[in-house]
């Protein structure tokens, strides 16, 4: 669900210095473990803030993943799927951040908005 800049005051494709202060942190936040590094290091930043919660989402999702393998063929089936999937969403959470943009994941998102930290 990609919201508009009417729906939601968050969005915005403009470079403000928040943006690009938070960028490289939000891309880390992507890349699995990384996505506490967002949360902890730019604490005040809301688009790194923002990206850091849905990544950490995916991140919690991807260990779930991971203790299904241990159920033999249909553990391994679902859990080369959901990384498949969660590969997909971190990839496309990465080009999103790198243009500048608040996108809310779908699923993840409603989650990730009930995070407080």
């Amino acid at each position: 669900m990609i919201a508009s800049a009417k729906q939601n005051p968050e969005v915005s494709k403009a470079l403000d210095p928040e943006i690009a202060e938070g960028k490289i942190f939000a891309v880390l936040g992507y890349l699995s473990i990384l996505c506490f590094v967002p949360l902890f290091l730019k604490r005040d930043n809301k688009f790194a803030q923002f990206h850091g919660r849905q990544a950490l989402v995916l991140f919690i999702l991807e260990v779930a993943a991971a203790m299904l393998a241990i159920i033999p063929v249909v553990g391994e089936l679902v859990f080369r799927l959901a990384w498949l999937i969660f590969g997909i969403l971190s990839l496309a959470g990465i080009v999103k951040v790198l243009m500048n943009e608040y996108w809310e994941m779908p699923f993840v998102y409603r989650i990730s908005s009930k995070i407080t930290l």
